[in-house]
């Protein structure tokens, strides 16, 4: 084991889910009670991968790692993107394990990813080259340095994709050991090829190769040790940490050790597996064994390749029939159900091929007047999404002069149609068993939306070109029936308008307690706002029967200008939200919300309005029950329970706020009584929750009472109440650890504290 640097590399990503419309995620109703996948998965895997807790035989923490700083990793830029907005402080250390990681090492653990997850062996040279340039971009931007790998989606390559990376800068990319068709050493001058073939058995993957392409250029390959990521992904060695780190530490030979997963094994598909990791890494970071951590840029730089290898064409890591599982009924399946085929697969594959062959052809032809060279205004639209360069610039860049404001709008449609028709192409959309899945359906929404732009920009409808193909398509499950009746049922609905999108601006208002009300000689004016586009609501008035009436201004994010419109809301008799009904321009065209959203987006509005209004009854009750303490009246003789006892359990959990909180006294019955009720009471996990955000506030003011925090566990425990305590726990140890002053604090929320 002299020498031997361990690297384990983590592939996180999740399919894209954003509304190609509104630029945001909505609900999906699977990954409830989370709101949608993202949400639930960042919960359960990069979440505590940021913030892994490591034990002691107590089960007290004695350190919180971020893993992010141990491990070698690549993000999906669109997963970073959903996490930049909604779980910023995992987002924030993501970015600090490279930083920290390229302090100690020279180089950081992260590596780039493919922008849109795209099979490149399967896509259009113009594709390819958009995704590796868009992937560059974003990386950059996020982690403020050029990127010196990069993960290719599902490991699927082909030469020309590595030429590709070449081209641009990258430096090594990670492949499967079955992807290595033959190796030889280094050609000494003058000397002759002297290839072997290559296979698991016998290839020395403790070592990067070195891939000869064309016109002189070379890229490093790595290849990971296959036997080993599989026992982690799918043999269940994350069940403890000894076990993990006795199986990297016994392993034999010099050179790098190397494993890759799915980042998503540690603590989504196996629950505690980051602790396993952390464990590992820990063992590791102290040296033990002679095991040293490095990761793939920093192996590179100290050791470049001595040898050479040939990969096979079009393979991946996840098919063993190359790239077929993304184009074909290869048999490649992840449930294998009685009867089930993928012969949905080649319609899907093909159809969408055709829809983007139209699509580009439309945009480098109508781009050409628009643009000074349409194909580099695509490649370098991903400065733009990433932040790296303004639109001005941009615009100055690759605009021609003198273009009108319809022709500059017309310029940024045409980029937005490409960024959804790029979409339309992640891998997921044929991994999985069935057309009827969330993904297919998603990646015929996301060229739903491209074909509309390609529409509103002057491109004849694409839908009865794409519906050719699709209709050739099946579900798997009858009740779902073709790819004609998915499209009628699942995908067109989808399509926005300007009437949908006023409805959901108008609703939102209404649900968030925002809408404009009528004021006395003036209008009233509100916004509703998505990533994706904007809506500026003014209110007009309203009639006699409570129906309101006005304009608004729909405004795109990345495109110019802007969509002016009347609308009159009539609202339904019997208070249904969703069954009133909008007019737009006063056309005589009439919505139906409840017939023209989706479920999801009508879930978002619901949502919406179910947090205002339990947010504001919370605090109702909790103003309501600061006497309960007073007025629960000692018991008499014999008295076993509380007089009105449905009715005090009815306030069991701001009563108990009011305790756990300091704010009242209680006597012995009251306690009792609060245990008793709380046992089993549905609001034990949401008051849980609330007391655990509550000890968030306490410790992020500059100097934390820490005494009060002390009392509001102590007082917590008394009631059998367990706060969600990883919050403030991940506070404490980033903040706290350090002060003498806080430890007793520590040793409440659950640290080993000396």
């Amino acid at each position: 084991m002299n020498g031997k640097k361990l690297c384990i590399h983590g592939h996180f990503y999740q399919p894209p889910r954003e509304d190609p419309w509104m630029d945001t995620i909505f609900p999906e109703g699977s990954a409830a009670p989370a709101t949608h996948w993202n949400e639930r998965i960042c919960d359960e895997s990069y979440s505590p991968l940021a913030w892994a807790r490591r034990l002691d035989g107590q089960g007290r923490i004695i350190e919180i790692m971020n893993c992010y700083e141990y491990m070698s990793f690549n993000f999906g830029p669109t997963l970073l993107t959903w996490m930049e907005r909604m779980a910023p402080d995992v987002y924030a250390r993501v970015l600090e394990g490279d930083r920290a990681s390229h302090a100690r090492l020279g180089h950081g653990n992260a590596i780039a990813q493919i922008y849109h997850h795209v099979i490149m062996p399967l896509a259009t040279d113009l594709d390819k080259r958009a995704e590796i340039a868009w992937a560059l971009a974003d990386f950059e931007a996020r982690f403020g340095r050029a990127a010196e790998g990069m993960w290719l989606s599902e490991a699927a390559v082909d030469t020309r994709t590595l030429d590709l990376l070449a081209q641009a800068g990258v430096r090594f990319t990670i492949l499967a050991p079955r992807q290595a068709r033959e190796v030889a050493d280094l050609r000494p001058e003058g000397g002759q090829d002297a290839w072997t073939p290559a296979n698991e058995g016998n290839l020395n993957i403790r070592e990067p190769y070195l891939v000869e392409l064309p016109e002189g250029r070379s890229i490093a390959v790595y290849f990971y040790d296959g036997p080993l990521s599989q026992a982690v992904a799918f043999e269940g060695l994350l069940r403890h940490g000894d076990m993990f780190w006795g199986r990297l530490s016994g392993m034999t030979g010099e050179g790098l050790l190397a494993l890759a997963t799915d980042g998503e094994t540690y603590g989504h598909h196996f629950k505690f597996g980051e602790m396993a990791l952390a464990h590992a890494l820990s063992q590791a970071r102290a040296g033990e064994q002679n095991v040293e951590l490095t990761n793939y840029a920093a192996y590179l730089a100290q050791n470049p390749p001595k040898r050479r290898a040939r990969i096979h064409e079009n393979s991946s890591w996840s098919c063993a029939h190359g790239v077929e599982r993304w184009r074909a009924d290869c048999g490649c399946a992840t449930e294998h159900k009685p009867g089930w085929n993928q012969r949905w697969r080649g319609p899907l594959r093909n159809g969408l091929n055709a829809v983007k062959a139209r699509l580009d052809a439309h945009f480098l032809d109508l781009g050409s007047r628009l643009f000074h060279n349409p194909e580099a205004a695509l490649i370098g639209y991903g400065r733009v999404l990433s932040g790296l360069e303004t639109s001005k610039a941009y615009a100055a860049a690759h605009l021609r002069p003198g273009l009108g404001a319809p022709e500059r709008d017309t310029a940024w449609k045409l980029l937005t149609m490409e960024k959804w028709a790029l979409s339309s192409f992640a891998s997921c959309a044929w991994f999985f068993d069935d057309l009827g899945r969330i993904e297919p359906l998603n990646a015929l929404t996301f060229a739903l939306r491209a074909m509309q732009l390609g529409r509103r920009t002057g491109l004849d409808d694409l839908e009865p070109l794409l519906l050719s193909f699709i209709g050739q398509a099946s579900s798997n499950d009858p009740a779902l029936g073709s790819g004609h009746d998915l499209w009628n049922q699942e995908v067109r609905p989808r399509r926005e308008s300007s009437e949908t999108i006023l409805a959901q601006a108008l609703l939102r208002l209404w649900a968030e307690g925002r809408l404009p009300e009528p004021a006395a000689g003036a209008s009233s004016e509100a916004e509703a706002a998505w990533p994706g586009l904007s809506v500026a609501v003014r209110l007009a008035g309203q009639d006699a029967h409570g129906n309101r009436q006005g304009t608004a201004r729909i405004t795109w994010a990345r495109e110019t200008g802007g969509d002016e419109h009347a609308w009159a809301w009539e609202l339904a008799e019997g208070g249904d939200p969703f069954a009133g009904c909008l007019r737009v321009d006063d056309t005589g065209a009439r919505c139906i919300p409840a017939a023209y959203i989706p479920w999801g987006k009508r879930q978002a509005l619901a949502l919406a309005w179910v947090r205002r209004v339990e947010a504001q009854a919370w605090e109702r009750q909790v103003a309501e029950s600061r006497l309960g303490a007073h007025l629960f009246l000692p018991f008499r003789e014999a008295q076993t329970t509380q007089t009105g006892a449905e009715c005090w359990e009815r306030l069991w959990s701001p009563l108990v706020w009011r305790w756990i909180m300091g704010e009242v006294p209680a006597s012995r019955d009251f306690l009792s009584f609060l245990q008793e009720r709380g046992r089993e009471h549905p609001e034990r996990a949401l008051l849980a929750r609330r007391v655990g955000q509550a000890l968030v506030r306490l410790l992020e003011v500059p100097k934390p009472d820490c005494q009060a925090l002390r009392g509001i566990l102590e007082r917590a425990a008394a009631v059998n109440v367990a706060p969600e305590l990883s919050a403030a726990q991940n506070i404490y140890w980033t903040r706290l650890k350090d002060d003498p002053q806080a430890r007793l604090a520590g040793q409440a929320l659950g640290f080993a504290t000396a």
